[in-house]
This record gives structure tokens, sequence and C-alpha cells, in this order.
């Protein structure tokens, strides 16, 4: 079977529906990151966004970038190294911290006085800002306007019913004229029940299409082991670019 067109006609109907009420909590995502239970973080960095870097940048410089449900992404520190100003936000304080460790980079912590119990911990050279709350908790009052966005386990991660509320924040954080690369998974959502979700192109559509172009810019076959194990025979991603138009 070819799976190179999303198999957009067969999937989006009962086989999507049968995720719709799923809800991942905020405890079980503390919980992966306890346990070491993380397959979804890539040590090397992911090749999409190193092919597709110079979409992401357009010929700008200095920009300022937003990694939403970051994790420990090691993309972040590649982009600052490039002069870029990043901004993250994770609910676990342990891939905050790790982040920091792990790339050696002395950092300062901070309460943040508009969000109840969050903390902003950022790089000693002040191009790295990672803030520790709910993505929902934030606004642009908070964090300002970005140039670029790299969404990778983001929008595949939020529960389905929550995904119209984080389209939202994401269209109002982003500055006309930016570019985001967006990251979607294609397998059979009947056999998976998720996280990673199934967002079919349909619902991209639906979410971002009213104040971007949106561009399918590759599909990659990323079946492995761990896929096999889920149940599944294919697992794909799926590279989009939303560009935001003035």
């Amino acid at each position: 079977m070819d799976h190179s067109e999303d198999a957009s006609g067969l999937l989006e109907s009962s086989d999507v529906e049968s995720q719709k009420e799923r809800v991942v909590t905020e405890e079980e995502w503390l919980q992966k990151w306890e346990m070491g239970n993380i397959g979804f973080h890539k040590e090397q960095g992911h090749p999409l966004l190193q092919k597709y870097l110079d979409v992401l940048l357009n010929g700008r410089s200095g920009l300022r970038i937003f990694f939403p449900l970051c994790g420990k992404a090691v993309e972040m520190k590649w982009l600052a190294d490039m002069g870029h100003s990043v901004v993250g936000v994770e609910v676990s304080e342990q891939a905050v911290k790790d982040f920091f460790s792990e790339h050696s980079l002395p950092y300062c912590e901070e309460p943040v006085s508009e969000i109840s119990g969050a903390k902003m911990f950022q790089s000693t050279s002040g191009n790295i800002s990672l803030y520790c709350c709910s993505i929902y908790d934030l606004s642009s009052s908070i964090v300002g306007k970005f140039d670029g966005v790299w969404d990778r386990g983001a929008l595949v991660a939020v529960n389905p019913c929550d995904r119209q509320r984080y389209a939202s924040l994401m269209i109002n954080l982003v500055e006309k004229n930016s570019s985001y690369l967006l990251v979607t998974v294609s397998y059979d959502p009947s056999k998976h029940k998720g996280p990673p979700f199934y967002v079919p192109e349909s619902e991209i559509k639906s979410l971002f299409g009213n104040c971007c172009e949106i561009k399918c810019l590759e599909k990659v076959d990323d079946f492995s082991e761990r896929h096999r194990q889920w149940g599944l025979d294919y697992f794909l991603e799926v590279l989009y670019l939303l560009k935001f138009v003035a």
C-alpha cells in the first residue's frame, strides 16, 4: 500500500474519530520524563530542520524562534549558537534542567510574575529562555511574538480536544511574515491511540488555513521497531510550511 499521500481519504473518518476523546494529563507527561520514557527525543537533532533551515530563516538573521512543548530539544542550542533568540515552553522542569546540564550551559531561574507557579530558565548568555508551565498560560504579552516556529512533537502531542485552543494561541504568538515549520505524523489511528496523534492535512487547513499559506514540503518514512511494537505497519513524518502573510 502506498502511504505517501497520507492515506488521506481512508483515514479521515471513523479511524480518526477513535482518537478524538483521548486525553493525556499533565501528570502523565511528567511521569514520562521521570521514567525516562522519552522515545520522542532526538539526541542528534531533527534532520528535517537541518534540511529546511533556510526555509525557516528565509535569509533573515537574529530571529526570535519559538519551540512549543520543547522538551530538551538539541536544536534550541544549535539555533542559539547561530545568533537567534530561542524561547521554549515545557511542562517538565526536569526536561528544562536536563537541557541546560547536557549542554553545559549556565542559567538563572526566576518566577514568572504573570503565571502562578511558573518559572523561567534563561541561559546566562540571554539567548535561550525556557518557560516551565502549561503552554496555555502563555500569551504574547508575556513572551512577545516570534519570527519563526519549530513545531515538532507539539501539535501532535496536544490532546485532540485542545487543538483549536493550541492553534489559536500559536496564531497569536507569531509575527506577520513569520515562517512556521510543522511536523505531523501519519499512521493508522485505529491501531494506536496516541500520542503522538494523527493529524490529517484537512485538519491543519481547518486550524490554520484562514491566516496562512500551507505547503507540504516533505513526507518521510520514519518507521522503526518502536512503531512496530505499537502495532503499526507504517509511520510517516509530514513536514508543512505555514507562511503567515502580512
